[in-house]
């Protein structure tokens, strides 16, 4: 069982939120929800009951015709699976609860009647659609569930150094040349393998890259199916394979019309929707005025995607070359590859920064007098200020985005950094600091924003 966070949260649920309300696993397909709620289930309960919605026998199926009934509704379920359900020590899973909206609906009163604990888990890509005719419960807590980072990966490949990485961080000292040659060679085999628990665990198995990068392109690929049954033209699918070739063209902003091939029309906007609730990818918006609250200056017209899961990522950029996994691998982790990868660096951080729950803010304005323009790659919220980040590849010393940027808004910026491999230097502005360093300022500007 590859350790998860999220269990973290659910035993913090149990203690405090429950029974009053069920605990709601949500996120993308595969990254892990149903494993982890039996798990909790297995280490936490005297006896659980998991009905799979997605493959229920019609036995158990028939037990939700009358739920309101709940005497009957508990003794059919323990008739129809052989598992005593015990008041206060058992707990109820229902998996994938988006393809039964009456049993979401009836969560308000099974949680009323106290007897049990409930854990949902859903990937909510078409749950708008099935939802429209019922109550959502408010008895819900809400859990997201990402792809793994970087410390669980860690833990999953039995790499204990991460403590000391953030040892190094306080430290606000270089590491050294040698060290963070090695540091950033981990860090690379996570942006290689990804963070989706079944690449993880076949790189746990001993799998070699092929192998593995077959298991993400199975995952692509059930995605790329689920689109299909919300949107039969295939075009929310292609939405989802054009994230790596915009961002690999440095675009400004996600361009719709690119990725269809075909003229912008409003249901494409229905159609971004989708795609965004799939979770699947991690949306970046413009904010137009970074002096003021970044959520209320956001521009929903300008925005860039992400994908969720940099593993996959990788695998989609070499899509055009099947057969050609592990050269390609080796030459990722040896940091030989010949293009510019900044996109894939800028990837990566963007999963970082989501897998704390943070929206993410980029800001894009024209240059004086030119036709081109200033960017910088991500602004984060930081209490009433404002942290700002440019993502690089490699130990390109220039930033004019962000000495333009300093100088505009000197007066919300709390810090900056460049991102990138090359080692931290203490005294430079922007502070210069490696991508495995990322998760550690995300920390700090959380401790800074409580204190405050």
């Amino acid at each position: 069982m590859l350790r998860r966070k999220a269990l973290d949260k659910l035993k913090y649920w149990k203690e405090n939120l429950a029974p009053h309300y069920a605990a709601l696993l949500e996120g993308a397909r595969r990254v892990g929800k149903s494993t982890i709620a039996e798990e909790f289930a297995r280490e936490n309960y005297r006896s659980y009951i998991k009905v799979d919605f997605a493959n229920i026998n019609t036995d158990l199926l028939s037990a939700f015709e009358d739920i309101a009934n709940q005497d009957f509704f508990f003794l059919k379920m323990q008739t129809v699976t052989g598992t005593t359900l015990y008041r206060r020590e058992s707990v109820i899973i229902f998996n994938e609860i988006q393809q039964n909206p009456r049993a979401r609906q009836a969560i308000k009163y099974l949680v009323a009647d106290g007897r049990y604990d409930y854990i949902e888990t859903g990937s909510l890509i078409s749950i708008k659609k099935n939802v429209k005719d019922i109550v959502i419960p408010s008895e819900e807590h809400k859990i997201p569930v990402y792809p793994m980072d970087y410390e669980e990966f860690s833990w999953a490949i039995g790499n204990d150094a991460y403590p000391l990485l953030r040892d190094l961080y306080k430290s606000n000292a270089p590491v050294g040349n040698a060290v963070n040659r090695k540091l950033m060679r981990d860090f690379r085999l996570y942006m290689a393998v990804g963070g989706m628990p079944q690449a993880v665990q076949a790189y746990v198995d001993g799998k070699d890259f092929s192998q593995i990068d077959a298991v993400k392109r199975g995952i692509i690929s059930l995605y790329i199916d689920d689109f299909k049954k919300i949107d039969d033209s295939g075009l929310v699918g292609r939405m989802y394979r054009a994230v790596p070739s915009q961002l690999a063209t440095n675009k400004k902003k996600y361009v719709i019309s690119a990725a269809t091939q075909k003229r912008r029309i409003d249901k494409d906007d229905e159609r971004l929707s989708d795609l965004l609730d799939s979770k699947t990818v991690i949306p970046c918006h413009n904010t137009l005025d970074p002096g003021a609250t970044l959520s209320q200056t956001r521009d929903d017209g300008t925005y860039k995607l992400y994908l969720a899961d940099t593993g996959l990522f990788t695998t989609m950029l070499f899509d055009a070359s099947p057969n050609a996994g592990d050269n390609i691998y080796s030459k990722l982790l040896g940091d030989k590859l010949s293009a510019n990868l900044g996109y894939l660096y800028e990837n990566a951080a963007a999963q970082v920064i989501a897998s704390t729950g943070r929206d993410l803010y980029y800001h894009t304005w024209m240059k004086e007098g030119s036709t081109h323009s200033y960017e910088v790659d991500f602004v984060l919220q930081s209490g009433a200020k404002i942290v700002v980040f440019e993502v690089k590849s490699s130990a390109r010393k220039t930033h004019e985005s962000m000495d333009v940027f300093f100088a505009k808004y000197s007066r919300q910026v709390s810090d900056s950094f460049i991102i990138s491999q090359t080692d931290a230097v203490p005294q430079d502005k922007p502070k210069p600091r490696p991508l495995y360093m990322l998760p550690f300022i995300l920390e700090e500007m959380e401790s800074d924003t409580a204190a405050e």
